[in-house]
């Protein structure tokens, strides 16, 4: 667990240089309420909270949370989504091992049905702001994070958004005029290095064999493939480039820190090839053609309701016996 949470440090630089240090104050807040709920809840099951509380997966959960939401989100927004990534999705189904749907995308999930507003409230970038702009901005965002105050002056579309919002220009022409690639070579200002950085995490924990290999690339070679396939060179109808889907949103985070969760996905290695695979296909779908920019935890979600049945047909035999 700690290794995990250390390979996500390279990703928060990138938020945190682009974004301002918002998504820091997200894992403070979010991993003090996680605690406090897994904590509380322990003590109601009649269980050793102090043992449990040091495997560290509630704060793993806390992490991976806080870095999907928006910078300097509410407080009482982090706290809801706290609540139900470790009360309802993880200690009602009797803790970590048990539970079936990954917690952290349970949660965030809960607050993008449930508050819409708050979930699209991303800072602009660094680079998209003046010298004049950032410091005041960043001050206004932790006040709204604390006190509630709105920052609706420094708040900027994501690059998804922005594809999904205007399908009705070309894509060469949303690059030429949006400010948000105006100052991003790939994907928009600031997420390609975001995207980068957890992509450096994920190669460090491939290195220390955390996991393995065969979700996340077939996550990211899915992925690539239909981006491809319905990529026409940037018309009205283009659903943007391969390296625009790899690089945008949550895809990086998704592939190496969410998709790899061990409880929650395929045990074999065939089926985490078709569970990563088939991951990557639903992210495309819902990307392309759905009502959300990005989709990343609806995709995590509905393959973690196929992993049993992706099991039950990839389930390698045990040794001296064959496959029927």
């Amino acid at each position: 667990m700690l290794t995990v949470i250390f390979a996500t440090l390279p990703g928060l630089a990138a938020l945190t240089l682009f974004f301002g240090p918002g998504s820091i104050i997200n894992i403070a807040l979010a991993t003090l309420f996680c605690l406090l709920f897994e904590a509380g809840f322990l003590r109601l099951r009649k269980r050793p909270s102090a043992f449990y509380l040091k495997d560290f997966s509630a704060v793993l959960t806390a992490v991976l949370l806080a870095l999907a939401l928006p910078p300097y989100a509410p407080w009482w927004l982090i706290a809801c989504g706290c609540f139900f990534a470790i009360v309802v999705a993880k200690q009602l189904y009797g803790g970590l091992g048990y539970n079936p749907f990954n917690p952290a995308m349970v949660g965030y999930i809960v607050l993008l049905i449930s508050f819409p507003l708050e979930m699209s409230q991303w800072p602009a970038a660094s680079g998209m702001l003046g010298d004049t702009q950032q410091l005041p901005g960043i001050l206004q965002a932790i006040q709204q994070a604390l006190f509630g105050i709105p920052i609706d002056g420094y708040t900027a579309a994501t690059p998804l958004d922005v594809l999904k919002q205007n399908q009705s220009l070309e894509l060469n022409e949303l690059y030429a005029n949006t400010s948000i690639f105006s100052v991003g070579q790939w994907a928009g200002a600031g997420w390609e290095w975001v995207n980068l950085g957890f992509l450096a995490g994920g190669i460090f924990l491939l290195y220390k064999k955390i996991f393995t290999w065969h979700a996340p690339i077939a996550m990211l070679v899915s992925l690539s493939l239909c981006a491809a396939l319905f990529y026409d060179g940037g018309s009205s109808s283009s659903t943007g480039s391969p390296l625009f889907h790899l690089l945008s949103g949550a895809t990086m985070l998704g592939a190496f820190f969410i998709v790899t969760d061990p409880v929650t996905s395929a045990v074999s290695n065939r089926g985490r090839l078709i569970y990563g695979a088939l991951t990557g296909l639903l992210l495309f779908i819902i990307r392309a053609w759905g009502n959300y920019p990005d989709a990343l935890a609806f995709a995590v979600l509905l393959l973690n309701f196929a992993a049993p049945f992706i099991d039950y047909y990839t389930k390698p035999a045990t040794y001296g016996h064959r496959v029927k």
